[in-house]
């Protein structure tokens, strides 16, 4: 997978929000695909382990690593207003998904499947 420093960075507004997403991308063996399919959309992406990436934009910065041969985890910062801009990407690469949003206080705001 290639590395892409040519996206967005994450807005300084939503470094403050702290990690609010946490998810799990369903039937996808393998990281670096996925994080191919963001860098086509403009995203940001670099390697955050042996088989993980960060992959990032102006209104969200996660990373994802694969878990059990067969699921993707997927955690980080996502502006709360774009929580559902996410799930279409995510859709829209047809990736199925389970995430979930937190506030300030780590308290379940929303759950998102598709």
């Amino acid at each position: 997978m290639d590395i892409s420093d040519e996206g967005l960075t994450l807005d300084r507004q939503c470094i403050d929000v702290g990690n609010n997403v946490c998810g799990v991308l369903r039937g996808c063996r393998d990281a670096s695909a996925v994080a191919a399919r963001f860098v086509g959309a403009g995203w940001r992406s670099r390697s955050s382990s042996w088989h993980g990436y960060e992959l990032e934009t102006s209104w969200c910065q996660v990373e994802i690593d694969p878990i059990d041969g067969s699921d993707v985890l997927l955690n980080g910062i996502v502006d709360p207003a774009r929580v559902d801009d996410l799930g279409r990407l995510l859709g829209f690469f047809g990736l199925p998904y389970e995430l979930e949003l937190s506030d300030e206080s780590n308290a379940l705001v929303r759950e998102i499947r598709g």
